[in-house]
């Protein structure tokens, strides 16, 4: 692993607040000149630690107005079970993110949708017609006072 010193705290803050900011304001940020700023950025870069950039979208102006995470629990947990659950979850689009974890479930997913019929249908007619699937607990998302995902 590379180490990760005060400097490059400061530019991976920065970056993850905006990863847009130019150099120049990236330099003034954090206290160091515009050349040695660049050349941590792209140490970052070559070592993997900053995996890419990406632009974060607003759910409301797409029409998302439905969000929840739900458990999900398998009744095939052997390897070749769990890949298939991740092939059929890998093409639903309104799977927006999915965890395979440790409890009682095997996996936990983001999920969003128009609404709650979207949702339903998604439900019943995507997660509920996979042979793996042994249960499913949704919990909705009613605010986010706090999501730094990008």
């Amino acid at each position: 692993m590379t180490p990760i010193d005060t400097y490059d705290d400061k530019i991976l803050r920065a970056l993850s607040c905006d990863g847009r900011i130019t150099n120049q304001a990236l330099a003034a940020r954090i206290g160091l000149s515009p050349s040695a700023t660049l050349r941590r950025v792209q140490a970052l870069e070559a070592a993997g630690i900053i995996a890419g950039y990406r632009a974060v979208l607003s759910p409301e102006k797409l029409g998302v107005g439905f969000t929840a995470y739900i458990a999900v629990g398998l009744n095939d947990h052997t390897k070749a079970g769990q890949e298939a659950f991740e092939r059929g979850v890998a093409r639903a689009p309104e799977v927006r993110e999915c965890h395979n974890i440790t409890g009682s479930v095997e996996y936990l997913l983001r999920v969003e949708a128009t609404d709650l019929a979207a949702y339903k249908h998604f439900h019943t007619d995507v997660l509920g017609v996979l042979p793996q699937v042994a249960s499913l607990t949704t919990y909705v998302v009613m605010g986010s006072p706090k999501d730094e995902r990008a």
